[in-house]
């Protein structure tokens, strides 16, 4: 279908900024510029915490929002996107704030360390840290230990998939679920989904390989399954999972694949393609319907998978 009216209007106000494409510019000033785009706001919720987590490779800032105080409440571990370069605990606020009031579950967002100043694997050896100290510390938080989802949305959604696998593969944490939002899951430019979207729908193909290029030390590592998930020999033993995708994305093909493969696989997984949007309308859901409606749909499956 075509674009989405509200998602034209979005694009129009992000076009009158006149800010360059993220992939002209250093990563400082694309940190600058995305701070500078309007954000939406998210509801209130019921307490909003910022709390460092320690870790090996030092104190990884995070955000906990809790949405009553009951105990024993669902915990979703939420990791911004941004391309592993760009993104805080400010762009994802209005995000975890739906997801706490809509889910029920207390998210704790986490602030894991930028590319290119810090490389792979060092943002998902945070959000694995951060993780294993969640579910280590779930009670504290008002949460249970054996009801925790992992989520993220873009590079985000890349480092849930990562988490999921390193759980797996450690015998770490026990994730309950994984929200994936238009993830990263394979270093290919040359899907259709690229090709047809290269250009003209926020992000582009070029800044795909800016992102990748800023995060990756060796193009090698773009075979490493912890880099990306699908170059990943068995996807068996994962948890249930939530992929959403949007019809106009460079992504969206790799989003559905990797879909495709842990269905194979015998994971539990629900797909869906929003017909009309961009990447990034899951975090414009205080002014886009069908933004609004995929938070709806991602809170339901994880009150499903947790027993909210």
């Amino acid at each position: 279908m075509p674009l989405d009216t509200q998602i034209e209007s979005v694009m129009e106000q992000v076009a009158a900024l006149g800010f360059p494409p993220s992939h002209t510019v250093s990563a400082q000033e694309a940190r600058s510029n995305a701070k500078a785009r309007p954000r939406g706001k998210g509801p209130d919720v019921h307490k909003v915490e910022d709390i460092k987590i320690p870790s090996d490779a030092g104190p990884i800032p995070a955000r906990i929002y809790t949405p009553s105080d009951k105990t024993s409440l669902p915990i979703l571990v939420w990791f911004h996107g941004g391309g592993w370069v760009v993104g805080d605990l400010e762009s994802a606020d209005a995000t975890s704030r739906y997801l706490c009031s809509e889910s029920g579950s207390v998210v704790v967002s986490i602030d894991y360390r930028l590319a290119p100043e810090t490389k792979f694997p060092g943002a998902s050896d945070d959000c694995y840290a951060a993780t294993q100290w969640v579910s280590e510390n779930a009670s504290s938080l008002n949460g249970d230990p054996e009801k925790i989802a992992v989520g993220g949305d873009s590079a985000g959604g890349n480092l849930a998939a990562v988490v999921s696998l390193m759980a797996r593969d450690k015998q770490g944490p026990k994730i309950g679920f994984q929200l994936l939002v238009y993830p990263v899951t394979e270093m290919n430019f040359n899907t259709k989904s690229y090709i047809d979207n290269a250009e003209g729908y926020q992000l582009s193909r070029d800044g795909m390989i800016w992102y990748w290029d800023h995060y990756l030390e060796d193009k090698e590592d773009g075979n490493n399954p912890y880099a990306a998930p699908m170059k990943a020999e068995s996807l068996q033993d994962l948890p249930p999972a939530l992929i959403i995708t949007a019809e106009y994305d460079p992504l969206r093909d790799e989003g559905k694949a990797y879909a495709e493969r842990l269905k194979a696989e015998g994971v539990t997984t629900q797909y869906t393609m929003y017909s009309g949007m961009i990447h990034g309308f899951f975090g414009m859901a205080s002014v886009v319907d069908k933004g609004r409606a995929a938070v709806k749909e991602a809170a339901d499956a994880i009150r499903k998978a947790l027993g909210a």
